[in-house]
């Protein structure tokens, strides 16, 4: 009998050690503009994420645009994606990822009250019109990003095709003011924060907003895959837990000012130039991280319409907000 309570006891002890040994979970998280995909200053307050270092260590990893993001999201070289409404279903149903799911808003565009992203023109240039866009250029930070999609979507109504009427090209974002300026193209989104430098404008008007093209948007999401969210459960829990906390911080009105300061130190411009950061002038975001599921159904079935995606799919079905629900009671 001692015998046995001697190798139980040595049995619980190897397991507490093993336990005790568990590494973190690592979780890297992809983002692709800075400030409006606010994960990019996740970790400037840091110091708000309790179980950091505990049950998760996190990354955040830039792309240039979503659709490069999908490939890495199959190669599992992030843990959470930040797929825009458009390359969502290009990746379940042209890439055959049908274990994603979107676990988590990011941020949505055209909520009244709040930001939509402006495509500008030059002020004294031709374009006038959207149809005067045929037989020219037009700028894109990734084919078929949702930023490409909401402007095609607004070039098509107007009875014009890529390609067929009017050329594309890829550019960062911080390169596009240049681009406008110098006449190698004539459109480009005018996105946070490059919409709001001075220069910018003074020599661009709007000509249409992403919500002109396509309505109210689910822009971009989290998601995750499902193997993934089935061995680490409890460290998504905390890191979303972690990741409420700060951005309630980030939107608190009393902790604006410093808000500012960091979004100026990430992207190198004067405080005064980010007093838009998470304000109305900015995009809007769930303050529980909800996306709204309809937007993006209606979103997903537009990009299938347009031809980018193969089928479109019932967004609920790949959805599992359960994780952000359970953070967000934690936080009441």
């Amino acid at each position: 009998m001692r015998a046995v309570t001697a190798v139980l006891g040595l049995a619980l002890l190897l397991l507490g050690a093993g336990v005790a040994r568990a590494e973190p979970v690592q979780i890297r998280v992809a983002w692709v503009a800075p400030i409006a995909n606010w994960i990019s200053i996740w970790l400037d307050k840091k110091d708000l994420a309790r179980h950091l270092g505990k049950s998760y260590n996190f990354t955040a990893v830039h792309f240039a645009g979503t659709p490069p993001m999908v490939t890495a999201v199959a190669n599992n070289e992030v843990e959470i994606g930040d797929l825009a409404f458009s390359t969502l279903p290009i990746a379940i149903k042209n890439a055959g990822l049908d274990d994603i799911r979107v676990i988590a808003d990011d941020f949505q565009d055209g909520v009244d009250g709040y930001w939509t992203i402006p495509f500008a023109v030059l002020k004294d240039g031709p374009i006038k019109k959207v149809e005067d866009l045929k037989g020219k250029i037009v700028a894109t930070n990734a084919e078929g990003s949702a930023v490409d999609i909401a402007m095609k979507a607004m070039l098509h109504k107007h009875g014009l095709e890529p390609n067929r009427d009017y050329t594309v090209i890829e550019a960062p974002f911080p390169a596009m003011k240049a681009m406008l300026s110098e006449h190698k193209v004539d459109l480009i989104p005018d996105v946070l924060p490059f919409a709001l430098d001075p220069q910018m404008k003074a020599i661009a008007r709007t000509l249409f907003t992403a919500k002109d093209a396509i309505g109210v948007s689910e822009f971009v999401s989290f998601q995750a895959r499902k193997p993934f969210i089935d061995a680490h459960r409890a460290a998504l829990v905390d890191w979303l837990e972690d990741t409420l906390r700060i951005l309630h911080w980030y939107t608190d009105p009393k902790n604006h000012d410093e808000t500012a300061k960091i979004a100026a130190r990430f992207v190198k411009a004067p405080p005064e130039r980010m007093g838009w950061v998470f304000t109305k002038t900015d995009a809007y975001r769930d303050p529980n991280m909800l996306p709204d599921l309809a937007a993006l159904q209606r979103n997903v079935d537009m990009t299938k319409e347009l031809g980018f995606a193969k089928a479109s799919f019932d967004v609920k079905a790949y959805s599992d907000l359960s994780m952000v629900k359970e953070a967000a009671q934690r936080l009441k």
